[in-house]
């Protein structure tokens, strides 16, 4: 028995009626690689009951502590059935991919059983008119809660259900499996208020630090909101979202992004892929006519010194809000204009002060950070559109960075659809595979009802900053590295 994570519990916390924090990781393969051209549905469920073992969360459900005085527990469940869990269905004709990105945005927005393990599987056959792919491809869609797993470590749950070779090992003897005893409600409700009890002991050297570090910081942030509350520009984004999701994708050329991060000097690929969120971001505001005068901003992560007063130390992934140049119609100008905040060193103290604030979490009762959730999540609803923390999220989920096979057949392709929450109703999930970088937005249905038309702005901006970074022959990109160093001179 293990006890949820502070960090993990907060995820835990924030569902809603309409909003839940379910991270559903998508697999397409061609079975034309598998021995005799098939792979059946009784292959793939023996396949995952033979990789069970590797994860505690496939066959973990949570464990409520009575009145909710501590976090709850990770139990294992006695009553547990791969069946339940893993289901097969397939697209009605003609099997394109506009239906599979309904098909799965819907499954993605029904929230998990909590009283069972927190996941669900579903093989989806019947993808026959995808481009570049053979017909008869078929999907797994893996949908998770992210209180049982960390987006940045997503690729281990697509690494351990997968191999790197198209012949499959002979699968080894299932391993015997015995449940824990669950315990009793006494035990829980003793330990839970034993922790409550030290809690104020634990959080304090904590708090006090923190408190010294963030009240510049956080004094600046309340006068903002209530003095400038049109500072930070509002979009159709940045209000209460309804239950209904919407999920499209682009691939690119990873070699075509480093092409493009050349057009600033000192720029990096994620700088790129900002701009080109960016870039789409402004093209579908304008259609709309919907475009603020002012910039948008992206929570994204970047990475920082685990210790800001050591330049030897290790690097770590820490989020910070990036303004996306969007009021900036020059694409080149609007790369280096992001590429000099993800140098800057108020972004990162940004980052440090926001893993301090997570240094409390770390200590804090589960009450505490269950009321402060709905705090925050009601302070969101509230400000929403008149002061929102950012315009929208980038998060990285890292892919395999070599070829994997399932039962034989090859995976083509791996992206991922992430949660939304009010006031925050797009997010950028950004994946890679076999070379290429797969940019998908998850929105709102109602917020954002014309995903392919969004998708496709990603797509026109990406295709114009490729335009720049190889100009007809004859003509040199100078001019535009020039102008993007004096903008940012």
């Amino acid at each position: 028995m293990r006890q949820l994570s502070p960090h993990d519990a907060a995820f835990l916390y924030s569902d809603s009626g309409h909003a839940n924090a379910n991270v559903s990781l998508l697999h397409i393969y061609d079975q034309s690689t598998a021995p005799g051209g098939k792979v059946r549905f009784k292959e793939i469920l023996a396949h995952i009951e033979n990789r069970l073992g590797s994860s505690p969360v496939f066959r973990q459900k949570l464990l409520q502590v009575p009145l909710n005085l501590d976090y709850p527990y990770w139990i294992e469940d006695e009553h547990f059935e791969l069946e339940y869990h893993v289901r097969h269905i397939a697209l009605p004709k003609p099997g394109d991919w506009r239906q599979f990105c309904i098909l799965a945005s819907r499954i993605h927005a029904r929230p998990l059983d909590l009283s069972r393990p927190l996941w669900e599987m579903y093989v989806i056959e019947g993808l026959d008119q995808f481009q570049d792919l053979p017909k008869g491809s078929f999907a797994l869609l893996t949908k998770i809660h992210h209180a049982a797993i960390d987006v940045e470590h997503g690729s281990e749950i697509t690494m351990l259900l997968h191999d790197t070779t198209p012949t499959p090992p002979r699968p080894a003897p299932p391993e015997p499996w015995f449940p824990e005893a669950t315990p009793g409600t006494l035990r829980l409700a003793l330990r839970g208020l034993t922790g409550a009890c030290l809690a104020p002991l634990r959080l304090a050297p904590p708090l006090f630090r923190a408190m010294a570090e963030l009240l510049p910081t956080g004094i600046r942030v309340v006068r903002d909101m209530l003095f400038h509350p049109t500072r930070m520009p509002v979009t159709r984004f940045n209000s209460i979202v309804s239950p209904h999701r919407v999920f499209e994708t682009r691939r690119f050329d990873l070699g075509e992004l480093r092409e493009i991060r050349g057009l600033a000097e000192g720029a990096t690929t994620h700088d790129a892929v900002l701009a080109v969120c960016g870039g789409g971001l402004r093209r579908y505001l304008e259609i709309n006519a919907e475009l603020p005068a002012a910039s948008l901003s992206a929570i994204a992560p970047i990475a920082i010194r685990s210790d800001k007063d050591d330049p030897d130390s290790a690097m770590e992934m820490s989020w910070v809000r990036v303004l996306l140049g969007t009021d900036l119609p020059d694409p080149v100008a609007r790369l280096a204009f992001i590429r000099d905040q993800t140098r800057s060193s108020e972004a990162i103290h940004q980052a440090v002060g926001a893993r301090e604030l997570t240094d409390i979490t770390r200590h804090a009762p589960a009450a505490t950070l269950a009321l402060t959730s709905k705090m925050l999540t009601r302070a969101v609803t509230d400000l929403g559109r008149r002061a929102p923390l950012a315009n929208c999220t980038v998060t990285n989920v890292p892919g395999p960075s070599v070829p994997l096979y399932l039962n034989g057949a090859r995976m083509t392709y791996f992206s991922a659809i992430m949660p939304i929450s009010d006031g925050m109703g797009l997010v950028f999930a950004v994946t890679s595979y076999d070379g290429k970088l797969i940019l998908s937005p998850t929105a709102c249905r109602d917020q954002m009802p014309d995903p392919d038309l969004f998708a496709q702005c990603v797509r026109d901006s990406f295709q114009e900053y490729l335009a720049l970074a190889r100009p007809p022959q004859g003509k040199s990109n100078v001019t535009p590295l020039k102008r993007a160093r004096r903008r940012s001179s």
